[in-house]
Formats: structure tokens, C-alpha cells, sequence
């Protein structure tokens, strides 16, 4: 069994900083992706930033150049640095890792409860 725990979120000022975490548990042999997806009130979940095994990255343009996804592989954990955040950057933040569990070999998508970030201006 596997879980994620996000946390980091909180309210901060237009222009300020947060990190948020996402740490894996439990039984896991290997983790290909790892992704940070948000959600705002009456708006659909959009991807915000994924990182692959090999280090690759993408961002949503509405974050590109603000916005750092990173992995720590030997704690199991993915990171999102967010700079000069804005109001429209206020939603709830959700992680999403697909993981190997042995003895099944295909990957599964495993998400968190995910973490309030508040900007306000």
C-alpha cells in the first residue's frame, strides 16, 4: 500500500514564495513520474508541473520561469518551488507519482489529499 502526503501549503502575499512536498510511502520498487497538479474553485485540475525518472521536465506557461519541480529519488520525494506567486496561483495543490509496486509491473497513478495554497494581493 502506497500513499502520498503533500504539505507546504499556506497563504502568503503576492510575490512571495512557497515549497511544497510530496512524500512517498510504503512498498514501492520504483517511481517513473512525478507531477504537481492544482485545482481552483469552478475550475477543471490542470497539470502545473511533471518531472520523469530521468530528470525531464514541463511546465504549464502560466508558471514557466516562477514555478521548479525537483525529486530527492532516496527519500521518495518531489518538491515544487513556486516564486513571485499571484492571486491566480491560489487553488489546491495535488501530487501524482506513478509508481512499480512488486510483483505487478505496470506503473499506477497515486495521489494525494493535496494542500490549500492562498495568494492573496
Amino acid at each position: 500500500q502506497v500513499q502520498l502526503v503533500e504539505s507546504g501549503g499556506g497563504s502568503v502575499q503576492a510575490g512571495g514564495s512557497l515549497r511544497l512536498s510530496c512524500a512517498a510511502s510504503g512498498s514501492i520498487f520504483s517511481i517513473n513520474s512525478m507531477g504537481w497538479y492544482r485545482q481552483a474553485p469552478g475550475k477543471q485540475r490542470e497539470l502545473v508541473a511533471r518531472i520523469t525518472s530521468g530528470g525531464s521536465t514541463n511546465y504549464a506557461d502560466s508558471v514557466k520561469g516562477r514555478f521548479t519541480i525537483f525529486r530527492d529519488n532516496a527519500k521518495n520525494t518531489a518538491y515544487l518551488q513556486m516564486n513571485s506567486l499571484k492571486p491566480e496561483d491560489t487553488a489546491v495543490y495535488s501530487c501524482n507519482f506513478q509508481i512499480q509496486t512488486p510483483p505487478i509491473l505496470l506503473f499506477s497513478d497515486v495521489w494525494g489529499q493535496g494542500t490549500q495554497v492562498t495568494v492573496s494581493s
